[in-house]
């Protein structure tokens, strides 16, 4: 999947994840619900073992893609196997678009004709379109059966893949039909990075960066730091950035699951960036990766936090030069058109009572809801993304 210009780059990654032997374990200590997120190389041979430790099934099943498919079902494959389960493996085709209705009703069809069970898991071989279409089949069929991630991408490593959200899309926006579901187990095998384009492996870092405005300062500062590292996908940097970005996903899991807070920000701070982001790939019919979307969203979200939020000029210059020093888009790629970007906006999940809420930083590492900006200031918001 590596084109001719990071091929050097991505073998780079590749050999790393050969010669190091290092793993972690990052738990996700929900009550009743725990479970363990592990951190490693070489881990989709192990996938089978680890699986078995937490399921007596006989049987699994496999949701990929076209892309991911041909790279590493044979791999998981042959360790489900070893672990004495038996799978079938469902492939649908890459891209945003497999995120819907229509292909949820496909693994519906593929589980009844297999009898596929209450104990038997699904696991989620690939980026985060799969990971949420998976999980949503898992969540739904019989009510619910066990579901495993396997993430494959950066932005799945250190975001989609932890935390139980699963959703399809719907023409009116995205992931707007969804559940919670937490995962029995999440298997992050670094090696699978290594076959991941220099636009894909950044894109991924947007994510990272959300967490560390929101809620992580020293982590923030730690990209700053690392930046060169991270972008040379030196093998230090990445581990540590996917293990940092699991113990924060993990802790605002435990603190607030199914996003209920109703005193502060709660989960929903990991929103931030995802309110315009949402509407841009929606508009944009997801030409862009969902990275870079957020990327563009952080922006216009800081622009109501200068505004409206107390939100220092000089932190929006450092969190915006981050971005563009990670190789993420500040600026908009493509014509915007404002008009239907606010009608959709009227359909994101955080309205309430018919008002856009937005999620906003007050410094880096703190965030506050904006209810129900003047349209004015949400339109110059986007006019940003179109300036210099």
């Amino acid at each position: 999947m590596g084109t001719s210009a990071t091929r050097e780059t991505d073998a780079a990654v590749v050999s790393w994840c050969i010669m190091s032997d290092q793993a972690v374990v990052v738990n996700v200590d929900l009550p009743g619900r725990e479970y363990p997120i592990h951190i490693g190389v070489n881990l989709l041979e192990r996938a089978g073992e680890l699986l078995r430790a937490r399921s007596a099934a006989r049987r699994a099943v496999v949701v990929t893609d076209a892309n991911v498919g041909p790279l590493y079902a044979g791999r998981l494959g042959d360790s489900l196997r070893q672990g004495g389960f038996e799978y079938d493996l469902i492939a649908v085709p890459a891209g945003d678009e497999s995120k819907s209705l229509q292909s949820a009703a496909f693994i519906y069809d593929r589980l009844a004709a297999r009898r596929h069970d209450r104990t038997e898991p699904v696991i989620a071989l690939g980026g985060g379109m799969v990971g949420d279409l998976a999980g949503f089949a898992a969540a739904t069929w019989l009510r619910g059966v066990p579901f495993v991630q396997c993430p494959t991408t950066v932005e799945a490593d250190v975001d989609a893949g932890v935390g139980g959200k699963t959703a399809v899309n719907h023409p009116a926006g995205k992931n707007l039909i969804g559940c919670f579901h937490q995962p029995t187990l999440v298997c992050i095998d670094i090696t699978c990075l290594g076959t991941l384009t220099e636009r894909d492996f950044a894109a991924g870092l947007a994510e990272s960066v959300k967490h560390a405005v929101v809620r992580d300062r020293a982590f923030f500062e730690w990209h700053e730091g690392n930046r060169g590292e991270i972008r040379a996908h030196a093998p230090d940097a990445i581990r540590e950035l996917i293990e940092r970005n699991c113990r924060n996903k993990a802790a605002v899991v435990v603190a607030d699951e199914r996003e209920t807070d109703q005193r502060g920000v709660g989960r929903a701070a990991l929103n931030f960036g995802h309110t315009i982001g949402h509407v841009l790939e929606s508009q944009w019919n997801y030409v862009l990766r969902h990275g870079e979307a957020v990327a563009l969203g952080m922006v216009a979200a800081m622009d109501l936090a200068v505004a409206r939020a107390g939100f220092a000029e000089e932190e929006r210059e450092r969190v915006e030069a981050l971005l563009a020093a990670l190789g993420l888009p500040t600026r908009a790629p493509l014509p915007i058109d404002i008009r239907d970007a606010m009608r959709r906006l009227g359909t994101d999940k955080k309205v309430r009572d018919q008002t856009v809420r937005f999620v906003v930083p007050t410094t880096i590492g703190s965030v506050r809801w904006l209810d129900g900006p003047e349209t004015g200031d949400i339109e110059r918001a986007i006019h940003r993304l179109l300036g210099p």
